[in-house]
């Protein structure tokens, strides 16, 4: 079987944060949140990240294996009405969070598809990855994906339903080991942004392609809903809540959600949903002008990598947690719940144990844009309410605590140098044990370097 490359210790994750969070004991609720509801927060505001302790439940072995059902929902921020949000944009979502373990800081690994997507089906960081130098990024079949392993170690079906033809079979490499991978009929590429409504076809799409599992199989369903990428429309489903950018925005997440609430009410009543696990998160967030960015890439800040994540898991307790979790999690976390082995390289840990009652462990997160045609080479390293941004290789840095600055308005990398220091030490621990890959195609890379990378 292919391998990646060298595995990321989870212990290098943990000892780079070290210590273990506080826990105590509460009564259960239909959804336990750590604190009241907060006050409405402004639109381009994630809001501070909570600081109550988590509840202590007692651990259970999990009855699976699993099927598992992965949505992405493209370019949803944070910002959503549970957290805070002022307008109902997702009644659906907010319903079907009740019946979730929900993390208040869910982190992307990166802030455009390409290189998030990658990161979901592989537990690898995109800079661990085989792939070209394009924005448009082709991974090489030399990568070991989270399907194929699957696929082999315990005869799993996969299935994957797209919105963009980007994701089109054969294209970029991330299909591997799927037996059905559709792009919803109709569509044609455009490089610059998704002109396209395909939230109701999709939604058909993946009802037909999950009614073909064939019986008894255990199945890992992957669904990328895309109308709330630009264009952004007015749909008349939707609520008109302006004609301003975010307005226009605010009704395709309404949008959205409104078919996926079609998809789940499907879901229910299919014989394998008590046996079906479902995860609902982002690819990444979305900019309306917060550090002078629109739309997404190119950047770290946390209005492109904080996003929604909630699992609902048959015999977990609905709760929010508040420690920091990433995408990066999300591949180990598949393989526990269907049943597989470790996931050869995995750089996250699997989060069935949290789920299931244990206490959760805080670690740091790490975000990755590697240089390509188009971006440049950015990472994020976040600990606590502490956060490091570093630009290209080490050359400029910017620091910021969340907790008291959660929009990113004050950089305190010159203010506090002896607190940067320390910050940047455990940074460079931890990014020196992810492998890195050069990329191939022999473009030109915004860092001025050449992608003269191996391909297999």
């Amino acid at each position: 079987m292919r391998r990646g490359w060298c595995a990321l210790a989870a212990s290098a994750l943990v000892a780079a944060c070290g210590g273990s969070e506080p826990v105590t004991r509460r009564p259960l609720q239909p959804l336990l949140r750590e604190e009241a509801p907060p006050a409405v927060a402004p639109a381009a505001s994630l809001g501070a990240p909570p600081a109550t302790p988590e509840p202590l439940l007692a651990p259970e072995e999990p009855r699976g294996p699993y099927n598992v059902l992965l949505i992405l929902v493209d370019s949803l921020r944070a910002d959503m009405p549970w957290a805070g949000y002022p307008r109902d944009t997702a009644p659906h979502l907010t319903r079907f969070r009740q019946e979730c373990v929900s993390y208040a800081r869910g982190y992307s690994v990166s802030s455009y598809t390409a290189k998030s997507v990658a990161a979901v089906l592989s537990g690898q960081y995109p800079s661990s990855l085989r792939r070209n130098g394009t924005f448009f990024t082709r991974y090489s079949d030399a990568n070991l994906m989270l399907m194929e392993h699957l696929r082999a170690e315990v005869q799993g079906y996969g299935l994957a339903t797209h919105g963009h033809m980007y994701l089109r079979p054969g294209n970029t490499g991330l299909d591997q080991g799927f037996m059905d991978w559709q792009v919803v009929a109709g569509l044609d590429f455009d490089n610059t942004t998704d002109r396209h409504i395909t939230s109701p076809a999709l939604t058909e799409l993946a009802q037909a392609q999950l009614a073909k599992v064939p019986a008894g199989k255990p199945f890992f369903a992957y669904l990328h809903y895309m109308d709330a990428h630009d264009v952004y429309r007015q749909h008349p489903e939707s609520p008109v809540w302006g004609k301003k950018p975010r307005d226009r925005y605010d009704s395709e997440v309404y949008f959205v959600d409104l078919h996926l609430g079609k998809l789940l009410s499907w879901c229910r009543a299919q014989p394998w949903w008590s046996n079906t696990v479902v995860i609902v998160s982002a690819d990444h967030g979305e900019a309306f002008g917060e550090h002078h960015l629109y739309r997404h890439a190119f950047e770290l800040y946390e209005v492109l990598v904080r996003v929604p994540l909630m699992i609902r898991h048959p015999e977990a307790v609905p709760r929010e947690l508040s420690v920091a979790r990433s995408g990066i999690d999300l591949a180990p976390t598949i393989a526990e719940l269907m049943g597989a082995p470790p996931l050869p390289d995995a750089a996250g840990q699997s989060l069935v144990p949290e789920l299931l009652g244990a206490p959760p462990t805080p670690r740091p997160i790490l975000c990755d844009l590697p240089a390509d045609s188009n971006n440049g080479e950015r990472r994020a390293f976040i600990e606590g309410d502490d956060k490091l941004l570093v630009f290209g290789n080490e050359e400029r840095y910017e620091r910021y605590d969340l907790a008291t600055d959660p929009d990113e308005k004050t950089d305190l990398a010159r203010r506090d140098r002896e607190g940067t220091e320390a910050l940047k030490a455990k940074y460079r621990a931890l990014w020196s044990r992810v492998p890195r890959v050069a990329p191939w195609g022999g473009n030109r890379l915004t860092n001025g370097r050449t992608a003269n990378g191996p391909r297999d």
